[in-house]
């Protein structure tokens, strides 16, 4: 008598494919210029730590109503590294860039992150390939030219935090996967993000951060908007992508939020497009493409490899 295989997971419709990606999309396209409507009350890391208290209180008890057991210290630890640099680094560095640099600017400058995550996995011997390294001089030159037309070399030290919040954000992803994170999605994401909160509250309270004196329904809705749907449903669409889909798929948001947080800064915030942004911002999403491309590349031959040595 033999056993019948294990049942196939079912394929996701492609309407439920359809709609996660676009509300990635539209969401975490929007998200930078949600954040800049909530700088108008609250100073940057206030808001982070405001923000991921909130989104990753409610995810951690969604985690444990689904079954997700309690974190062990070490494995709170490594989440309290990620979340770090995640949170802290990265969203704390594009909140503090905001307040000099446009929203649609920033998430362009944060579209570099993938090249950064080839730089940093030389610190664990992957080293890029040809193609990647050509990807990573095309995206560089793309943050030349966008530091050419003046708006990142106006704002100082704004505009470094704004370069290096790409490079936590890397370095954090790259790091994730060599260190014990909780073993569900949903429960890494929660520790990530309370943790994270925290490092930002600390920061806050160094800074001598304090909100404003009458906060506005606007800058509420903003913080409210960020929290549901940029943290709650952006996240949860996203690991929905991760699971069901292609990892090239599910990561095309980083080719498509630039141009979706350029168009609603210009749109609802009056922001400028210049033609050197627009050049600069093509630029950046070719070498990433670039890098993307061969990243893909080389994973399959090493697979390919592996199978041809079994």
């Amino acid at each position: 008598m033999t056993s019948k295989p294990p049942a196939a997971p079912p394929l996701p419709s492609p309407l439920a494919v359809g709609s996660a990606l676009v509300s990635l999309y539209l969401i975490w396209g929007s998200t930078y210029f949600a954040m800049r409507v909530a700088l108008e009350c609250f100073p940057p890391f206030l808001m982070g730590a405001l923000r991921f208290v909130l989104s990753g209180g409610l995810l951690f008890v969604f985690a444990r109503l689904r079954g997700a057991p309690w974190p062990s210290a070490r494995q709170w630890g490594a989440a309290a590294l990620v979340g770090s640099l995640l949170f802290a680094g990265g969203n704390g560095g594009i909140s503090l860039a905001e307040q000099s640099v446009s929203s649609g600017l920033a998430a362009v400058v944060v579209a570099t992150m993938p090249l950064f995550a080839a730089l940093f996995a030389l610190l664990w011997r992957e080293r890029p390939s040809l193609g990647e390294w050509a990807g990573l001089l095309v995206g560089f030159g793309g943050v030349a030219l966008l530091n050419g037309n003046g708006e990142l070399s106006a704002s100082g030290w704004m505009a470094a935090a704004l370069i290096l919040s790409p490079m936590a954000w890397a370095l954090g992803s790259v790091w994730s996967r060599r260190l014990p994170l909780p073993s569900t999605s949903a429960m890494t994401s929660a520790t990530q993000m309370l943790t994270g909160s925290l490092v930002m509250g600390a920061i806050a309270l160094l800074r001598g951060e304090h909100v404003a004196a009458h906060i506005t329904p606007r800058a509420w809705g903003a913080i409210a908007y960020l929290v549901v749907l940029g943290s709650l449903i952006g996240f949860s669409a996203y690991a929905f992508l991760l699971r069901t889909t292609r990892p090239a798929l599910a990561t095309s948001y980083a080719y498509v939020n630039p141009a979706v947080a350029l168009l609603i800064g210009a749109a609802f915030g009056g922001e400028h497009i210049g033609g050197l942004t627009v050049i600069g911002s093509a630029v950046i999403l070719t070498g990433v493409a670039i890098a993307s491309w061969s990243a893909r590349r080389a994973a399959q031959r090493a697979t390919l490899r592996a199978a041809q040595e079994l």
